[in-house]
Order: structure tokens, then C-alpha cells, then sequence
């Protein structure tokens, strides 16, 4: 589980072991109907339906985790957050929106948006290929190492030693062609950024590193500056709905060009190291073809 799912679900579990205690109820294992007045009182307390569904998949994780398989029983607590969802919706309320895919487009304005003389512009431009090419998570931009990514004939070789899918950290090998933009070209990206490590003397450790005011190179990139540099860029560059922009906005962006350009469902899946069945690359998809398949297309409107 990554580390970040990990906290989480830790916060998750001590608000529900503190709510039992508070209602003299028992918190492991816990029963169906404890937990839907738990989630009763959620949605009572207007909390967004995702962190409740979150607090649902802890509650089920921690008793699985102890012994106590499918326990407790999640229907009614389900018809519960069911509820609570249509009436949002009646009141109002939009579901939540996700993070706008990264056009290709889009990238090429975030890059020009940057500073390449720097060497703050030379990082944040592989920074942005990396996550597009790789649709790539935060935590496996930020995990690379130098020597993860390695040059070949066709283009980049990129290791990632491990990921959400992973279980078992086999590791993966993607590949990625050379572009054809100046600006966007993955090879001339991490030779660009290559020749900022090597003048410094880093031939090894992270790939991705802070860069102090003066241009100095620091430790490993933490993955919630990366949300802010993506954010940043996408607001200078003034791309659509940059307020709304993150990190995953390139993973996401990787994913529906990919799949606009023709690429194949099972491919963008294996690329990305998606499950092949996740519903996640299903909404990218359906985000293409409600415009490339749409009933109102050419009827002379």
C-alpha cells in the first residue's frame, strides 16, 4: 500500500476507533450496523462523499488486515452514503471533479512557461514529459533515480522499481519514443537536465532534486511540491481550468491523448501500470469518445 494511501487510512481508522469509543460500541470487529451510523454521522457533518468512501475502504482494510475478512457488513452503511449522494446532487452539489487531463497542447504552453536558461526551468520541463510520457504517478516521478533512466536508439528506457499495481515491486521497464517537438521531446528533455546533474557532480541518487534561490541542486523533490510546480506552470501558462490542475492532471493527460491518437484500451493500461480492468482509464476513455462519438455530431444543428 503506498505510504501516502497508508496515513490516510490510519487518519480514517482513529476518527471511526474514536466515534466507537465515544458511543460505547466496538470498534473491532466492528458491526454493519455500527458502521452505518458512522457513516450517518459523516454525512451529517456535510463531509465530501469521497472521504467517506475512503473511511468505509479503512474500517474494511483494518478488518481485513486483523482476521476478520469481509466483516463489517458494508450495505446499509452503503445505502446510507447512497442517500446522502442524491441528495447533494438534488441540492445542488456537483460530484467531485477530478483533475483536468493535460493536452498535449497544454503541455507545450506549461513548458514555454518556463525558464529553460534556469535550472529550476531545466527540471520542471523533464519533470512535466516525464509525468505526460510515463503516466506517471507523483511517488514514481519522485523515486526515480538517475540511473533509471537510461538512452537507447529509439528513445528512453524508464525503470520504475515499483508501483501502486506492484504488489510484489517486480518493477517495469516503459519505453518511450522520441517526440517530435523541441520542447516536448523526452530524449532532449533528460539530456538537457543531464547535463545540469553531471555539472554538479551527481552521478547518482535521485533524479528529480530541489533547487535552492541560487540554483544549488538539494535532496530528492518531495511529491507535493510536485502538485505545486504543475499547478504553477498551468497558471502561468494559462491552460484551461488551472486552478483545478495537479500532478495527476499529466497521468491523466498521458492517458487521453494516448487513447485519442488511437492507442489501444489494453495498452494505455499496461503503459500507465493501471489494472487491466481499473475504471479509472474507462473515464478517460469515455471523456474521448462522448466527443468523437457523439449522437448530435453532423445532423446539421
Amino acid at each position: 500500500m503506498p505510504a501516502n494511501t497508508r496515513r490516510a487510512y490510519a487518519r480514517q481508522w482513529s476518527a471511526f476507533v474514536a466515534w466507537c469509543t465515544a458511543q460505547d460500541r466496538q470498534a473491532l470487529p466492528a458491526t454493519g450496523e455500527s458502521l452505518a451510523e458512522y457513516v450517518a454521522q459523516l454525512c451529517a457533518a456535510g463531509r465530501a462523499p469521497a472521504s467517506i468512501e475512503q473511511a468505509l475502504a479503512a474500517v474494511r482494510t483494518m478488518h481485513r488486515l486483523s482476521g476478520h475478512t469481509g466483516q463489517p457488513a458494508t450495505e446499509a452503511a452503503r445505502l446510507v452514503l447512497r442517500a446522502y449522494k442524491r441528495q447533494r446532487a438534488e441540492s445542488g452539489h456537483r460530484a467531485q471533479r477530478e483533475a483536468p487531463p493535460i493536452t498535449i497542447d497544454a503541455l507545450r504552453a506549461m513548458i514555454a512557461a518556463c525558464d529553460l536558461t534556469t535550472v529550476i526551468g531545466t527540471r520542471d520541463r523533464l519533470l512535466l514529459v516525464l509525468g505526460l510520457a510515463l503516466m506517471g504517478r507523483r511517488s514514481e516521478l519522485v523515486a526515480l533515480n538517475r540511473d533509471d533512466v537510461r538512452e537507447v536508439a529509439d528513445g528512453l528506457e524508464v525503470s520504475i522499481r515499483t508501483s501502486k499495481t506492484d504488489k510484489d515491486s517486480r518493477g517495469e521497464t516503459i519505453a518511450l519514443p522520441r517526440g517530435t517537438h523541441p520542447l516536448t521531446d523526452p530524449v532532449a528533455a533528460w539530456r538537457d537536465w543531464l547535463a545540469v546533474l553531471d555539472q554538479a557532480a551527481l552521478t547518482d541518487g535521485r533524479l528529480l532534486r530541489r533547487v535552492n534561490r541560487h540554483g544549488g541542486l538539494g535532496p530528492s523533490l518531495g511529491a507535493d511540491a510536485v502538485n505545486v510546480i504543475v499547478r504553477d506552470l498551468a497558471l502561468r501558462a494559462d491552460v484551461p481550468s488551472a486552478e483545478t490542475v495537479t500532478a495527476h492532471s499529466l497521468r491523466a493527460g498521458g492517458a487521453t491523448v494516448a487513447y485519442a491518437a488511437g492507442v489501444p484500451v489494453a495498452v494505455i493500461a499496461k503503459h500507465g501500470r493501471w489494472a487491466p480492468t481499473s475504471p479509472v482509464v474507462l473515464r478517460y476513455i469515455r471523456a474521448v469518445d462522448r466527443w468523437r462519438d457523439n449522437a448530435m455530431r453532423n445532423v446539421g444543428l
